[in-house]
């Protein structure tokens, strides 16, 4: 999907490791939530509440999954999982724009 309709978007930008990250949020009429973002080259950890769908459209990144002992490398058009209630680290190798889905 390349557009959202029907959407309620929230001004203020989500900024997090000196700006190296930032998103806005997206709230859907189902109440459903995602956010949109762009990631500087870096590495960062993020905790989870919900679970988490994470889309790459562009970039590329290496990713350290909860209980995972290697890397996984992900590029634009490719997409991971993430549990609830668990921390994820990522590499970012270059420039990488992103949407992150809320599961639940």
């Amino acid at each position: 999907m390349s557009e959202f309709t029907n959407v309620t978007v929230v001004k203020k930008a989500n900024v997090y490791f000196d700006g190296k990250v930032t998103s806005r949020t997206l709230r859907f009429a189902d109440g459903s939530v995602r956010t949109l973002g762009f990631m500087q080259p870096g590495e960062y950890e993020f905790n989870t509440g919900a679970p988490e769908l994470m889309e790459i459209h562009s970039g590329e990144l290496e990713v350290l999954l909860p209980g995972a002992t290697e890397w996984k490398p992900v590029q634009g058009g490719e997409s991971f999982e993430v549990p609830g209630d668990s921390a994820f680290t990522v590499r970012i190798t270059s420039p990488t724009d992103y949407c992150c889905s809320f599961l639940a």
